[in-house]
């Protein structure tokens, strides 16, 4: 990995820290979601990177893909479990991180720690030559040890530039596979813990889309929104509420709903876990150099 990627990718953890931290400040009981995602990601540009993907901000059994939609009024609630998945980028390098924020209560420490744990033990064994299974089954093992369950369909992954889902496939769980890290990549690694039987489900569409397959479109609205999706985000998750202020929300949902259908953009969904239980989040980016570098 060249010296000027490294770089990036430690000025992107760099400022994805910060960004945690004033998550940690503003998460509060009757904050709008909307205003805590916007004021997060505003901050992302203020120190000079860019929102890899939407704030999502998912709560309770809710795991992941949740952001607040154009003129949300969705607040947060006492008792709210968080889970704030932080994506930036500096010239398509990514760090993705995440931490787990209880709103006013302090009922789900022990299930916080569980995923906090499972990262920490994963990062001890995270490096060139170590088997994918051996990440699963510390973090596996750091889970239940509290009394929880990995998320078993919910799995770290590979970084590479305006990308940020590669191989390899990180599990949450000892699955024996022989694969083996190699120097060189970027990795996230995010333990999922649930009080719950350990699996997700597809619950709604979210407002995250990806471009996925770029053809040409027939729909002149449709074209325009591509266009720009192509132009400012590339490969990367945006949402309709970037899009929204960007290029306006006359024919919007008609253009996003054509590019879906044609396979264009792909929507992501909202992933709840299966039971209906709680779940915490946490997620660091690793680079697998010779000396490996936590960059969040």
């Amino acid at each position: 990995m060249e010296e000027e990627v490294i770089e990036k990718y430690k000025k992107a953890g760099e400022i994805a820290k910060k960004i945690k931290e004033l998550a940690r400040e503003i998460i509060k009981e009757n904050a709008k979601t909307l205003d805590v995602a916007e004021k997060l990601e505003k901050e992302i540009i203020k120190l000079s990177g860019k929102p890899a993907w939407p704030m999502n901000l998912s709560v309770n059994e809710i795991a992941a893909h949740w952001t607040p939609t154009v003129n949300d009024e969705t607040i947060f609630k006492k008792g709210d479990l968080v889970k704030v998945d932080v994506g930036v980028h500096v010239d398509g390098h990514i760090a993705d991180t995440a931490i787990t924020i209880e709103v006013g209560t302090k009922n789900w420490n022990e299930l916080i720690k569980a995923s906090e744990e499972a990262v920490k033990a994963a990062i001890d064994v995270a490096k060139p030559g170590v088997e994918i299974s051996k990440i699963g089954a510390v973090i596996e093992d750091a889970i239940k040890s509290k009394g929880f369950v990995p998320i078993a369909n919910l799995s770290g992954h590979g970084l590479e530039q305006y990308q940020n889902h590669t191989p390899p496939t990180i599990p949450n769980f000892d699955n024996r596979s022989t694969l083996k890290l190699e120097e060189g990549m970027a990795i996230a690694i995010e333990p999922f813990a649930t009080n719950g039987v350990g699996r997700v489900i597809d619950a709604m569409k979210s407002d995250i889309f990806m471009l996925e397959n770029p053809k040409p479109i027939r729909s002149q609205t449709a074209r325009k929104i591509l266009n720009f999706v192509s132009e400012n985000y590339q490969t990367l998750p945006f949402g309709k509420r970037w899009l929204a202020k960007e290029v306006g929300t006359f024919g919007l949902e008609l253009g996003l709903r054509e590019l879906t259908r044609n396979g264009i953009l792909h929507n992501f969904s909202v992933l709840k876990e299966e039971s209906g239980g709680m779940v915490a989040q946490t997620e660091h980016t690793i680079l697998l150099l010779d000396s490996p570098i936590v960059t969040t």
